[in-house]
């Protein structure tokens, strides 16, 4: 990545580790992903727990998470899954806080929660009233790609909106949306309420639609987080994208993973 796009190194918000239940995907292992990081020169990674998405109870899948992040803390900080259909949630999102989770996944289109689900908008507010984003997945994978056995959809933008809206405290970092798809709740939302959403790049093309470019231009870039998907996608797709921005954005800068907010759990161990 040039030095002029990035004033210092990025955290990648959108990774995974884990093995996918519908294909087979190769080492999604921590010790790959700081491998992966170093390489792709980047300071850290915001990592989920991939098959805590597909289970019913995603509460052992965090016990997993926290486990096999343990000797890496200092470059892979973890993103829990916190279902809030489920019982004593609440509980085990304090649990994730007070263990060092710097954001909180959650996966409404898994789950079958409809578009204004009352749960999911109260996540949305305790997530803020703890001074931690809130992470939504738009997809694993396109159409092209997708099983047959994965008949969940796409996340619906309305259900974005819904929960911007649903709390004025909640911080929303939204992963592997489309240009389409971020300019419908973009638009649709307030000033204030834009001011609190962020979306990464994982999925947003470059030339020659330059998407990006495009979304920089009439967005801003500081709506933007650094995203890869790893390991569902290549991890050299968002450098590339930003390394062939035109020009006239060669000023443009990302939004920084530690702006968006400061963690209790990361309070807790300066």
């Amino acid at each position: 990545m040039s030095a002029d796009r990035t004033a210092t190194r990025p955290i990648d918000v959108n990774t995974l580790i884990g093995p996918y239940p519908y294909r087979y995907v190769p080492h999604p292992d921590p010790e790959v992903l700081v491998r992966v990081l170093e390489r792709e020169g980047l300071r850290g990674a915001w990592v989920g727990h991939l098959p805590s998405a597909f289970w019913r109870d995603p509460i052992p899948g965090n016990q997993a998470l926290f486990t096999a992040l343990a000797p890496w803390r200092d470059t892979l900080h973890p993103v829990p899954t916190v279902r809030p259909d489920w019982p004593r949630w609440e509980e085990e999102l304090r649990s994730c806080v007070d263990r060092g989770a710097v954001a909180v996944r959650a996966y409404p289109p898994q789950w079958g929660m409809a578009t204004h689900d009352p749960n999911l908008h109260g996540l949305a507010a305790a997530c803020g009233e703890a001074g931690i984003p809130l992470v939504l997945t738009v997809r694993f994978e396109d159409l092209r790609q997708r099983g047959n056995l994965d008949v969940a959809g796409d996340l619906d933008p309305a259900t974005v909106r819904g929960v911007v809206r649903s709390a004025r405290d909640a911080r929303v970092v939204v992963t592997a949306a489309g240009r389409e798809f971020i300019e419908f709740v973009h638009w649709g939302l307030t000033p204030e309420e834009r001011a609190r959403v962020w979306w990464d790049i994982s999925w947003i093309w470059g030339p020659p639609e330059d998407h990006l470019a495009h979304l920089f231009r009439t967005i801003g870039s500081e709506r933007f987080v650094y995203g890869t998907h790893w390991p569902m996608r290549l991890t050299q797709n968002p450098r590339a994208n930003l390394d062939l921005l035109p020009d006239d954005l060669a000023d443009a800068r990302l939004a920084d993973a530690d702006e968006i907010a400061t963690p209790r759990g990361v309070r807790n161990q300066a």
